[in-house]
């Protein structure tokens, strides 16, 4: 008995050796994949977007699409707190200036993603003087950032269905549109859908839940065919988010609706689902995130580079996020239950005191509350920070991942794509 309780504590002894707590890991190395802040709707004011409501719609303080006024100050809140995170984590000094290339900040061709990168820039490092790479023709989406289609044959479109019929269940992608009739409902209520153009001039008397079609075309994004309920309803249930973002009086921003948090969520999921049917697809994820997700393993593995900083749009963290098959998430504190305005994808290499490499995931973004309250940033109130899970692979005790079988992880979803052809 007491030969067994020895070899027991033995055995203990020498796992409580191999074991690195968090307080014996040195950060190295930082990726940021970044959505752009809050933005004006994509669509102007006089199209789509007032035929579907009798009501006047916030008065943006920006262009369609471009960043707002909001925006640019929720970034600058968030580079702040990188700063205080980076500097605490003896990661970098407090007004740190970095030298050759060890830091790159990249954007996607957007006044959107330009603007965040450059607000985050200047909250994170605010005597340095940052420059935001881009390309030069900013009348076109650069190809890196691009979540456009570079293969389609047969196999692909064949087992892109398959997948997003399986969305849906027996009912396939009816099944998914069917899915929202709840959603839809509310958002006409919001709307006041039955007093405005659409109804009343155009004839269409509900969203429907019954006309999802995708379309699958060469060097395009993928696509809803036709008038498309939910590309519609994507449209409305998109700016009243951000409606709600920039409206401090949260009844008006509702049009005079009283909703609650739950209320809200719903509405905000017909744009999870409709990001899900373009995106979320992991045949459609590996197609579209491809120069992403090399960029991204390349900027890991360059031994010259500490941090990285890109900068595109929620297509593109939905696609990345499901090429390399991280498991399901719902995100807390938020309505926005995917990928939130502003929120980023966080990669972060580390040094164990066992000389080994680790890495861990997150997904860092502002709360609902947060957002609306322009609320200050710091180590004693961060923003949210949830921690991925990707699936099939083990953490050690302290939940980090070797950061070798990270770097796999992405080989594979490269791959992958090699595979299509």
């Amino acid at each position: 008995m007491r030969k067994k309780f020895l070899m027991l504590l033995t055995l203990l002894m020498l796992l409580l050796s191999t074991v690195v707590h968090a307080a014996d890991y040195q950060l190295e190395k930082v990726l940021v994949f970044s959505r752009h802040n809050i933005r004006a709707p994509l669509t102007r004011n006089a199209s789509v977007l007032n035929t579907m409501t009798p009501h006047q719609w916030f008065n943006w303080t920006s262009a369609p699409g471009d960043l707002s006024l909001r925006g640019g100050e929720l970034e600058t809140l968030m580079g702040q707190y990188f700063r205080k995170y980076l500097v605490s984590q003896r990661f970098m000094s407090e007004n740190y200036i970095p030298t050759g290339d060890e830091f790159r900040f990249y954007s996607n061709t957007r006044q959107r993603t330009i603007a965040t990168a450059q607000y985050f820039s200047s909250g994170m490092l605010p005597i340095a003087n940052v420059r935001i790479e881009h390309q030069a023709d900013m009348s076109k989406m650069d190809p890196v950032f691009h979540p456009k289609l570079t293969i389609v044959n047969d196999k692909f479109i064949a087992e892109a269905t398959r997948q997003l019929n399986m969305m849906g269940g027996a009912e396939g992608l009816n099944g998914v549109n069917k899915s929202l009739t709840n959603n839809y409902l509310l958002l006409e209520k919001v709307l006041d859908f039955d007093q405005s153009k659409m109804h009343l001039e155009q004839g269409i008397e509900h969203f429907s839940a019954k006309d999802i079609e995708p379309v699958f075309e060469l060097n395009q994004e993928p696509s809803l065919s036709g008038v498309s309920s939910l590309k519609l309803a994507n449209q409305a249930a998109d700016s009243l988010i951000l409606q709600y973002y920039e409206e401090p009086d949260a009844k008006k921003a509702a049009f005079g609706h009283k909703l609650k948090p739950a209320q809200w969520e719903a509405i905000s999921q017909i744009k999870d689902v409709y990001g899900d049917v373009l995106f979320g697809a992991p045949v459609i994820a590996t197609n579209v995130a491809h120069p992403l997700l090399k960029l991204m393993r390349d900027e890991l593995a360059l031994d010259s580079r500490r941090f990285t900083f890109l900068c595109g749009h929620d297509s593109n963290i939905a696609s990345i996020l499901s090429a390399l098959n991280v498991e399901y998430y719902s995100l807390p504190d938020t309505i926005e239950k995917k990928t939130p305005i502003g929120s980023k994808i966080l990669i972060e290499k580390w040094r164990g005191s066992d000389g080994q490499e680790y890495a861990t995931l997150s997904l860092v973004y502002q709360s609902t509350d947060q957002i609306r309250n322009r609320t200050m940033l710091d180590l004693d109130n961060p923003p949210q920070i949830y921690r991925l899970k990707l699936r099939g692979l083990d953490k050690n005790i302290d939940g980090y991942y070797r950061f070798a079988d990270v770097q796999h992880r992405f080989a594979e979803a490269i791959d992958a794509y090699y595979q299509l052809q």
